[in-house]
């Protein structure tokens, strides 16, 4: 892969890393109008309605939106469909465990949770015989102690919100190495929206099952409902699949974990303006198990190997 990809690459990633930092907060808000599944089926929906039309407009218009940077070529419509569905059920997992976990836990601490990701996904790559350099297996400890410190309590207990977010983080691990696999066999638009349209549903049976949804709850809950359906489902996972062709899995895992920091951000600034009910506060500790945390995740991409003698 070129530089100039490796850079367009990273700042659709950064790009992703933003957009879904500042989408913690609208989740929190969206619990306060309707449940988790129904949030989640609404806003998925949302996405994939977003990315037809871009879709449509391609057919219409073949290269008015750069062929190169949205991967448009003759690949097998089979191929994307089951890619389609692989990361649609990943998704509606992950992101289901994150809408409970946020309804019990501060906003900052799901976003260093969910960042747990960027240790879990090369871990998971074993599976897959991809390399797991030694590096990971320091930062993995690192994360450990700083999870200790950021989650449990004085009473030794962690809360259910957080152990929620974790299993959250160990489905966005999956999802990454799933769009790892696929995104280079598909189109990454297409895929995006299958994957959208396969959540949506899978939430929303789900939702009418267990959950009472309505249209008065949509209509009040309808701004995290847009933010997060078209940006945070929308644009942001269509950059990711876009930003992770051909791009190491584990250094876009890291680029999008920036989203931990920009979500502690967001979320201090939303409880101080009241937008937020829940106090986003952090103890000395906590902050202390934030900055570990972010440590083991920077630690895991740092090139040791290429500090190795080289042989002539």
């Amino acid at each position: 892969m070129s530089k100039s990809n490796n850079i367009k690459s990273s700042f659709l990633l950064s790009l992703t890393a933003l957009i879904w930092g500042i989408a913690f907060v609208f989740q929190s808000m969206g619990n306060n109008y309707m449940q988790p599944f129904t949030f989640n089926a609404a806003r998925n929906m949302l996405g994939f309605l977003f990315l037809v039309p871009v879709i449509l407009f391609r057919q219409l218009h073949p290269g008015a939106l750069g062929e190169e940077i949205f991967n448009i070529k003759n690949l097998p419509l089979k191929t994307t469909v089951i890619g389609g569905i692989c990361c649609g059920a990943a998704l509606a997992t992950a992101s289901m465990f994150q809408q409970y976990g946020v309804k019990y836990t501060t906003v900052g601490k799901a976003g260093f949770i969910t960042t747990l990701y960027i240790i879990l996904t090369p871990i998971f790559g074993i599976f897959l015989k991809k390399k797991c350099p030694f590096t990971v297996w320091i930062g993995a400890g690192a994360a450990v102690i700083g999870m200790y410190m950021l989650c449990i309590t004085e009473e030794l207990s962690i809360s259910p919100g957080d152990l929620l977010v974790f299993i959250c983080a160990v489905f966005f691990s999956v999802h990454i190495l799933i769009i790892d696999y696929f995104s280079p066999k598909t189109d990454g638009v297409v895929l995006s929206c299958i994957q959208f349209f396969v959540a949506s549903v899978l939430c929303g049976i789900i939702a009418f099952i267990v959950e009472a949804p309505s249209i008065e709850q949509i209509t009040n809950g309808l701004i995290p409902i847009l933010y997060t359906g078209i940006m945070s489902s929308g644009v942001a996972y269509t950059l990711q699949i876009i930003g992770q062709r051909n791009f190491n899995p584990t250094v876009a895992a890291l680029i999008m974990s920036l989203e931990s920091v920009i979500s502690a951000v967001a979320s201090y600034f939303a409880y101080q303006m009241g937008f937020l009910t829940q106090d986003q506060s952090l103890t000395a500790m906590q902050i202390a198990g934030c900055a570990i945390m972010f440590a083991a995740v920077i630690f895991v991409q740092l090139p040791f190997d290429k500090l190795k003698p080289r042989k002539h």
